[in-house]
């Protein structure tokens, strides 16, 4: 048996990828679990993936709370917030569930934005909420 948050967020991220509207807006293999080096270009980071049980309706499940950083390759808010709005729009939409994992709950926790001093990018931390539970 696969892992839920490996189930989860491999769905996650296949449905990112998938998404024309979200590549045009990052490009193609800019989605990460850790910052690239030297990443020159807009990108995403998987910055978080909690997971703690949770028992609903006598079914076992658990609550996924998901980060996930945006980096613009420019210091526009705006720039960073559309790709936080994609991905979230996507998350919302996807099919994520498969043979073993049922997604019943997401939720967006909230975003926020800061212009990295370092670097000069934009940056956006989008917060996700997920409840999953075993497939029947």
């Amino acid at each position: 048996m696969t892992h839920p948050i490996v189930s989860l967020q491999a769905a996650l991220v296949t449905a990112f990828r998938a998404d024309a509207a979200l590549m045009a807006l990052i490009g193609a293999n800019a989605i990460f679990d850790a910052p690239p080096l030297g990443g020159a270009g807009s990108y995403v980071v998987v910055a978080r993936h909690d997971m703690r049980p949770r028992d609903g309706d006598l079914m076992p499940g658990n609550e996924h709370r998901l980060v996930l950083h945006v980096w613009h390759a420019d210091p526009s808010r705006k720039g960073a917030l559309a790709i936080a709005e994609r991905l979230a729009a996507v998350a919302f939409e996807a099919d994520l569930d498969d043979a073993e994992l049922t997604v019943t709950h997401r939720r967006h926790e909230g975003t926020e934005t800061a212009i990295d001093k370092d670097t000069g990018k934009a940056r956006a931390a989008l917060a996700l909420r997920f409840h999953t539970e075993p497939t029947l």
